[in-house]
């Protein structure tokens, strides 16, 4: 399996990185991850063709993470000439999120009819839903927060892709990552704790329990960016190919 960061950033432009956005391929299956305000910009900087995208997983519906969805779309329709179907995936309440933030970004342009099969599937937690060719189970995260949010859980053959999306420590997040072969997992801050996200030093503190072969952080604030070079592990940037 291959994984491509398309946008390794958060929300503030931290780096001057593009927002959340990763491309998982291989085995038949070509998803994005999370499509975050700035993600078409990128896919079309590093060179990835919008058709060739089989599927869109939403971790949850902030804009750093969802945000990209409706010029996605736009793109797809008038300018990509999208014909073969896509299934975007997501939390609860995904079938009436998408059209609000078409009709915010975009007035009028929900009531255009695609050219091509369009799918919006919400995920239930803990159940295994078959996409694009992929085995996903999605989780539910940040469980004091009424809002969803998501990690995921996605097996392509003997092959596990786990991703934290936002979140603070919880069970789901744990069952997520449990011995996955590759863990892409948020590190907002490396010892400073904030409501809705991750930080090192509490992830480091569960990582003998989940055990993921390998760890790649991500969506890191200015403050984190500043310390990469001290840390002992792999870190996100954008355009990164990673074979696993």
């Amino acid at each position: 399996m291959r994984l491509q960061f398309l946008g390794s950033g958060d929300a503030f432009g931290s780096g001057g990185r593009f927002n959340t956005c990763m491309r998982v391929s291989g085995a038949g299956a070509d998803v994005l991850v999370d499509c975050g305000a700035s993600s078409l910009i990128a896919m079309k900087r590093f060179g990835v063709a919008p058709n060739d995208v089989g599927a869109i997983l939403i971790t949850h519906f902030y804009a750093d993470h969802f945000g990209g969805l409706p010029s996605f779309l736009l793109d797809a329709q008038f300018f990509s000439k999208r014909r073969a179907p896509l299934t975007i995936a997501g939390p609860a309440g995904l079938r009436d999120r998408l059209p609000a933030v078409m009709e915010a970004f975009f007035p009028g342009s929900s009531a255009t009819r695609p050219k091509f099969d369009l799918s919006l599937v919400e995920l239930e937690d803990g159940v295994e839903t078959a996409i694009d060719g992929l085995a996903v189970t999605a989780y539910r995260v940040n469980p004091r927060y009424d809002d969803p949010f998501l990690a995921y859980r996605v097996v392509a053959g003997d092959r596990v892709f786990a991703y934290s999306g936002d979140t603070e420590w919880c069970d789901g997040l744990a069952a997520a990552a449990r011995d996955a072969d590759l863990f892409v997992c948020e590190a907002y801050f490396r010892d400073k704790a904030v409501a809705m996200h991750m930080d090192l030093a509490t992830l480091e503190a569960h990582l003998a329990d989940i055990r993921p072969k390998r760890l790649i952080l991500t969506h890191m604030s200015d403050d984190m960016l500043g310390q990469v070079e001290s840390l002992p592990y792999e870190t996100a940037e954008d355009g990164t190919v990673v074979e696993f």
